[in-house]
């Protein structure tokens, strides 16, 4: 099993990281096929000299989700080749771009990015739409895809994927481990797996993966195996076992997923110091493995874990089967016209409630600013079981109620990776509805409480995923609840709610301005 090194450096950045609590709240197509002759020293020798991209050409016939539809050959790699100055990309629209992150990607203006189609300013763009962009960016990565990403996030193709059963089968050291978590709670490998893709709504798949090629626990029994206390390399002071290092890995492919799904996110760094700026054609799941690797590998043997013949690319095909194939059934992951169902305040008719926090992470560190947070107006001690309760924002069905996190599945099918999901958080656990429950407009779904992750008072934590995918409370689809429009402040959790004239604004100690009464 590799190890970290420079173990100071990440033992800060995985801190500060935390220092951003779990949910921390307030209270009151058509493959182009690549060139059969590139290899991974090819690609090796293009990390250390990084010419200036090709201009790209769109293949006509991908997919909704902009994924090549046929099988690609996964240890070789495209040859990036010189440019001209001032030359153009051609880029075709992929599900969950943006006009605002395309143009951050690009190194661009969003004036500077033509099409013979009408772009809209908010909003995903339509997948499949043809793009003119400027070549501004100058040396990037090569534009290799690596994973879709439908296989990142805990989406539909992983609708019928039974983790425990997989385990079970590969007969690994997995099969038989065991940890008591810091909650008390003893689970095995298969339910901790569950349990990360479930709160991160990371693909169990990818987390399995991951595991299997820093340890060889999902398919052998390792020497030493029980004596292990970093399984993924991490190793990071108070965060040792097997839930704390998937956990991590989980974050840092949210980080950077969702940094590039908004722009922000266009560097990766090497342990040894050197950094590739991405190509800006790359897809969100591709970028996520790209970034999670230079954790654990210098810029050299990088390569040869990403991309190389017994790299994750091709160990992660041979232990799941062609991903972009999965890929094509399900269509667009983030459909262009997608817009939020009508939601209701989670509390009853008439009750005021304070705005504690406006947009904060849907999850922990990593995930987009998608959580708003309400306290109840009433009082009780600061952290005690509110006597009022959390209702269901829409007619639906429980697909999960557990560890104080309950997830409202709005379109019936019984799965937390299709479609519209409320989720709600520091639901008290004595009173909180059961899981497979229907429930309609208004039903009770348990107290609010600090149980669960860190808060400083009582209160709900809400937030939305579509298809398994977290969304931004003031994004392209912006968090709506009973008319009140949810818009981000200059800082984490702060900012409004906006209805017409009327606003409220986030104050964690719940004073006057805050109250919002449904």
């Amino acid at each position: 099993m590799h190890t970290l090194g420079r173990r100071g450096l990440y033992t800060v950045l995985f801190l500060l990281m935390w220092l951003l609590p779990v949910l921390a709240c307030n209270a009151p197509g058509r493959l182009v096929r690549p060139n059969s002759g590139f290899t991974a020293e090819d690609l090796r020798q293009t990390v250390e000299a990084m010419p200036r991209p090709a201009t790209l050409t769109p293949a006509p016939g991908s997919t909704p989700n902009g994924s090549p539809a046929a099988i690609l050959v996964l240890d070789q790699a495209p040859t990036p080749f010189p440019t001209a100055p001032g030359s153009l990309y051609q880029y075709e629209t992929r599900s969950g771009d943006t006009l605002v992150a395309l143009a951050r990607r690009f190194g661009v203006d969003a004036g500077q990015i033509f099409s013979q189609s009408l772009l809209p300013d908010q909003g995903f763009l339509p997948a499949g739409t043809f793009l003119t962009i400027p070549d501004r960016v100058g040396q990037v990565s090569p534009a290799k895809l690596i994973l879709p990403d439908s296989e990142l996030v805990y989406s539909p193709t992983a609708m019928d994927f039974d983790v425990q059963g997989f385990v079970d089968s590969a007969s690994g050291f997995l099969a038989e481990y065991r940890e008591v978590l810091k909650d008390k709670k003893s689970l095995t490998g298969a339910q901790i797996i569950q349990r990360v893709a479930d709160e991160l709504s990371v693909n169990p798949r990818l987390l399995l993966a991951i595991l299997e090629i820093r340890s060889g626990w999902v398919f052998e029994h390792p020497p030493g195996a029980g004596q292990v206390r970093y399984p993924l390399g991490f190793e990071i002071a108070g965060r040792e076992g097997l839930f704390e290092e998937v956990r991590i890995a989980a974050t840092q492919l949210n980080l950077a997923y969702y940094g590039w799904r908004e722009g922000s996110f266009q560097t990766i760094h090497f342990q040894d110091g050197g950094t590739i700026r991405l190509n800006p054609t790359l897809n969100a799941g591709t970028v996520a493995v790209m970034h999670l690797f230079t954790l654990f590998s210098k810029s050299q043997q990088w390569v040869d874990d990403v991309y190389g013949p017994v790299g994750f690319a091709v160990r992660y095909r041979g232990m799941f089967g062609e991903p972009w194939m999965r890929d094509a059934t399900i269509g667009a992951l983030l459909p262009g016209d997608l817009a939020q169902p009508a939601l209701e305040l989670p509390f009853r008719p008439g009750e005021a409630w304070a705005l504690t926090a406006g947009p904060h992470n849907a999850w922990n560190a990593g995930t987009p600013l998608g959580a708003l947070d309400f306290a109840p107006i009433i009082a009780e001690e600061p952290c005690a079981v509110s006597y009022r309760w959390v209702t269901a924002s829409a007619q639906g069905i429980i697909v999960r109620a557990v560890d104080n996190a309950v997830a409202l599945d709005l379109d019936g099918d019984g799965y937390e990776g299709t479609g519209w999901v409320v989720v709600y958080y520091h639901i008290a656990e004595q009173g909180m509805v059961q899981e497979g429950a229907h429930v309609s407009l208004d039903d009770k779904l348990g107290h609010p409480s600090c149980e669960g992750g860190q808060t400083t008072g009582t209160h709900v934590h809400v937030s939305r995923k579509f298809n398994g995918e977290w969304l931004s409370a003031d994004g392209p689809v912006p968090f709506v609840l009973s008319g009140w429009r949810a818009v981000a402040g200059e800082r984490i959790y702060a900012g409004q709610l906006v209805k017409g004239e009327q606003v409220v604004t986030a104050d964690p100690s719940g004073r006057s301005g805050s109250t919002i009464r449904r």
